[in-house]
């Protein structure tokens, strides 16, 4: 007898899960099987914490599974090799797998799978994920076909699945020759603690959301913290929209104050937008895969010139800048893997514009750091804080006002920077004016415990704005800016006459 295979790619949960749910009613025993392929290692955006993280949510798949009478095969291989093997052993009937959307290498390596489908006459049977739709040229329809996607209930998972015997040894991090970064306050594994995760933002942790996710300090706790569970399949989008839909209901007959029930509906309104934006950015990247490396708009992007300084760029990868409330930002993101939103826009910004780096060397450095990296959304948000697609506002943001508002007395900078927590709240955010004496009295000599400011932030971003404008100008950006929105701007809204369209507005947003 023939065999099935299901193959997991990022979607590491039982739950929700449409190719493992229809191979669990066939006839046939199904091989579930993951593979970590060695193209992959080698990619530029990889980092072994990346794979740390999946591999010990694959691990807490292979537990579920085992619970229904099924494991799943973990394999460091080429995917056509595994297949081959297989095939040879057994005989492959068909294959069941989630649709990837990922940078060109995976689309390369889906192509090259289907070619040898093709010639072995083995089924492959692909399906759509979250509200990516496969096959669009342009916006139009794809708003309307996400959500009537998302407004149908998740499918449950299977009870029982007929799996072939597993004696495959699984790979480790040392076997793969991998070393990840440790990192502080890392998440539990799995799809078990994806959902205790949406429970207890749904639960507590999310009625004041819409208000706090933009501080640093607060949205470590006031966040759903989902990322890194949707950017491994743990848990779908539409398992995250159903229970908060769930949760909404209940709070409109829950008995408590009106302030109470207006911040909960509020903010897990806000909490769904974002669902939203997350199939809005990734389906960027399934229409366009090359984003990782040529820009959204390749026209505007040549007239900016960008010039990678090794000195400057450091300073900025480590946190080391000698802006306090950046540094803080920065030196949250490396030790945990994760930082709120707003301050992700803020990094990349502070690059493109007041440093003036190209684009790629930055979000290159980000994906690595960046336990939740996902490809759409991550190069679809360096796209526009960079300036580089040209339907998008100019965000610049100013470092200072950030602290100010989302720090004010300097107890996130002081938790991330050591040095400066003797410095006074009303040096915190500027500390290089501080006089030589306090700063013997703090022990705090700036140049020497905390650096000076690499550059005056206040001036260069205000260059930097000026260059990207100039950029803009040319009649060639403008056209390949019409071509931009054509392809990918938001149908949400419809541009009333006479004025931009809702992602082409040229007023700068100093943030």
């Amino acid at each position: 007898m023939t065999v099935n295979v299901v193959w997991f790619k990022r979607d590491l949960r039982l739950a929700d899960h449409e190719p493992l749910s229809d191979a669990a009613g066939e006839i046939e025993p199904t091989i579930l099987l993951y593979v970590i392929e060695p193209v992959r290692l080698n990619q530029p955006d990889t980092d072994p914490t990346h794979i740390a993280w999946e591999l010990d949510c694959a691990n807490e798949l292979d537990k579920s599974l085992r619970k229904i009478g099924g494991s799943l095969r973990i394999v460091h291989s080429n995917i056509i090799d595994c297949l081959k093997q297989i095939h040879r052993e057994h005989g492959i009937n068909s294959i069941y797998s989630h649709q990837e959307t990922g940078t060109t290498w995976s689309y390369e390596r889906d192509r090259a799978v289907k070619k040898w489908c093709e010639r072995e006459k083995v089924s492959w049977r692909e399906y759509p994920v979250n509200g990516v739709v496969r096959g669009l040229k342009d916006r139009d329809l794809w708003k309307g076909l996400r959500d009537k996607r998302m407004r149908t209930s998740p499918i449950s998972p299977p009870t029982r699945i007929n799996t072939v015997g597993n004696e495959v040894v699984k790979p480790t991090l040392s076997s793969m020759g991998l070393t990840p970064r440790k990192l502080s306050h890392r998440p539990p594994p799995g799809e078990d603690a994806a959902l205790d995760t949406l429970q207890s933002f749904l639960a507590s942790r999310g009625e004041l959301y819409r208000w706090r996710m933009s501080s640093p300090n607060q949205a470590s706790h006031h966040c759903s913290r989902l990322s890194p569970y949707f950017s491994t399949g743990c848990l779908s989008i539409r398992t995250a929209l159903s229970m908060t839909n769930q949760r909404k209901a209940k709070i409109r007959e829950a008995e408590i104050t009106e302030k109470r029930k207006s911040n909960w509906m509020k903010s897990l309104s806000s909490f769904q937008s974002r669902l939203a934006w997350h199939c809005h950015f990734i389906q960027k990247l399934e229409q366009e895969p090359t984003l990782d490396y040529l820009a959204m708009n390749e026209e505007l992007d040549s007239r900016m010139v960008r010039e990678y300084d090794k000195k400057i760029f450091s300073a900025w990868a480590t946190g080391n800048t000698g802006w306090p409330f950046f540094d803080a930002c920065m030196r949250q993101l490396i030790s945990t893997g994760w930082i709120n939103f707003r301050m992700r826009a803020m990094i990349m910004s502070v690059s493109s514009y007041t440093l003036w780096q190209p684009w790629r060397d930055s979000g290159l450095h980000l994906a690595r750091l960046f336990l939740d990296y996902e490809p759409g959304i991550h190069w679809s948000q360096v796209g526009m804080q960079s300036g580089t697609t040209g339907i998008n506002s100019i965000r610049a943001y100013s470092v200072l006002k950030q602290g100010l508002d989302h720090d004010p007395e300097g107890e996130f900078i002081k938790t991330w920077i050591p040095s400066l927590r003797q410095v006074p709240t009303e040096f915190i955010h500027e500390p290089w004016k501080m006089p030589l004496s306090i700063q013997k009295d703090v022990g705090c000599l700036i140049g020497d415990d905390y650096p000076s400011p690499i550059v005056d932030e206040s001036s260069s971003r205000k260059a930097g704005v000026a260059k990207a404008y100039s950029a803009r100008r040319s009649q060639e950006s403008r056209e390949a800016s019409k071509r931009v929105y054509s392809k990918h701007g938001s149908r949400k809204r419809r541009a009333r006459k006479n004025r931009p369209k809702p992602e082409q507005s040229t007023q700068t947003k100093l943030f």
